[in-house]
């Protein structure tokens, strides 16, 4: 087994969600509605900032980046006049610093901000900035779907995103990988629940090519193992509230289907969301509802995939809420193009 990661990735909502304003073109054929949990391993472009920190020095605890005002959720692109792409840019880039302030260029909230920071000398006579910095994040995830005319699949439903900021993270790579779950922590009123998964093997079963606020995309290699037939997919307005189910893993790496109620159906600007109840007593009675982990189980109602669970409301794990497919496919369709 490669390694076991505890996080798992899914969106949190405790109120109604706000429906974005892009208008939706559907397309694509019949796809196979997967519901398999992966490990997912994206590398950030640039830095994170996960976190500033103070520096015993001579004189007491210093705290020069939080002085700069350098915030968690922060991406570092360049320190000084270099460019930074990854934590060993940075940490060679720093290696060189002396008492002299130094610029740090910073993507906030999609803005770009240079600030200026002032290194301090620790009591170990080395000069830092007070920083706790990330380059990758590591998590579980379900696919959504795959689409076996062009090999590509379709998870999450929702972007992957700085828990501090909510801000989109810029991706450099990424993979997936098969994974297997191997215990849940039960969702409760107030704390959501999550799965614990580990990754299996060493080779990745597909690529991250993009990130988006309606799910990440990329090539799957081969074909995820146990699926179903594939399903013709819901056009915007076909949904209704009513009965539908859920494909989600939750023990291993086996593929089951739960029964769901959509309580309501919001349709905006040609954009579709529900708003679900989980029926299943199995599933309650295992995960509380939905839990982290099982963002991205494909929705089927009447035959047809209709989209893929997103967010869990934290005051009630036993409700969530689900993304339009056709949404998701014209986010694929626009970042594969441009990957392309």
């Amino acid at each position: 087994m490669r390694k076991k990661w505890k996080q798992s990735l899914l969106g949190l909502a405790s109120a109604v969600m706000m429906l974005g304003c892009a208008q939706v073109t559907a397309f694509a054929g019949d796809l196979v509605p997967v519901g398999r949990a992966v490990g997912i391993d994206v590398t950030i472009d640039g830095v994170m900032v996960a976190g500033v920190s103070e520096v015993e020095t001579e004189n007491g605890k210093v705290s020069p980046a939080g002085q700069a005002g350098v915030l968690p959720g922060d991406f570092i692109v360049k320190l000084g006049s270099e460019p930074v792409h990854c934590l060993k840019d940075f940490s060679d880039i720093a290696q060189t610093l002396d008492e002299q302030a130094v610029s740090v260029t910073v993507i906030r909230q999609e803005k770009q901000t240079q600030l200026t920071i002032c290194p301090v000398l620790n009591t170990q006579g080395r000069y830092q900035l007070g920083l706790w910095l990330r380059d990758g994040i590591t998590g579980i995830g379900t696919i959504t779907y795959y689409d076996p005319d062009t090999g590509t699949y379709g998870a999450l439903g929702h972007g992957i995103n700085d828990v501090d900021s909510g801000t989109l993270i810029p991706l450099s790579a990424g993979e997936i990988y098969d994974a297997s779950i191997v215990g849940v922590v039960k969702g409760q009123p107030g704390t959501p629940g999550e799965l614990n998964g580990v990754f299996e093997g060493n080779a990745a079963c597909g690529q991250v090519e993009g990130n988006t606020v309606y799910g990440i995309f990329g090539q799957y290699d081969g074909a995820p193992a146990g699926c179903g037939d594939a399903l013709p997919c819901a056009e915007c307005g076909q949904a209704q509230p009513g009965a539908a189910t859920i494909l989600s893993t939750i023990n291993g790496d086996t593929v089951a289907e739960y029964t769901i109620q959509i309580d309501r159906v919001f349709r905006e600007n040609g954009e579709e969301r529900f708003l679900l109840s989980v029926t299943d007593d199995a599933l309650l009675k295992t995960t509380g509802g939905i839990v982290q982990g099982m963002s991205g189980s494909p929705i089927i109602q009447n035959g047809k995939l209709i989209g893929a669970v997103t967010h869990v409301l934290t005051n009630d794990p036993t409700k969530g809420y689900g993304l339009c497919i056709q949404s998701m496919l014209n986010a694929a369709e626009q970042t594969l193009d441009e990957a392309a």
